[in-house]
């Protein structure tokens, strides 16, 4: 009975994959609103019901990939004086997930939408570039 308890790590550290590795980037979020902007521009296009049933279901994915990388972006990577240093950036992360969430992108078919995602996503990655260069 000792044995399991002396495995037991004595630490715990969390962070967006299995091993606090310290590696993020805004593209991820990017690549994934990237995605949900074609795939509404697929489903506009297809009139075939199986094919556009389809094409919501893998961009509310999309969607939700995207809000989970910026809140990895908000919770881990940036810190207490990123965020005086930039104010705006706490009202940048609520404005994209919203626009990634059922409000935007996720629940809606408006190209638009997903463009206005794409541009907090740049404004949040403008950001982020600007404390790697400090």
């Amino acid at each position: 009975m000792r044995l399991p308890r002396m495995l037991t790590p004595r630490t715990t550290a969390s962070a967006h994959c299995d091993l606090p590795c310290g590696v993020y980037d805004p593209a991820q979020a990017r690549i994934e609103a990237e995605s949900v902007k074609a795939i509404i521009e697929k489903y506009l296009a297809n009139e075939d019901f199986e094919f556009r049933t389809r094409s919501l279901i893998i961009k509310e994915q999309r969607a939700e990939l995207v809000k989970h990388h910026l809140w990895v972006l908000w919770t881990d990577y940036f810190k207490a004086p990123h965020f005086e240093k930039y104010p705006q950036l706490h009202q940048l992360f609520n404005e994209a997930t919203k626009l990634a969430g059922a409000a935007g992108a996720k629940g809606t078919t408006d190209p638009a939408k997903a463009d206005e995602l794409l541009a907090k996503i740049d404004e949040i990655a403008k950001i982020f570039w600007e404390t790697k260069q400090g």
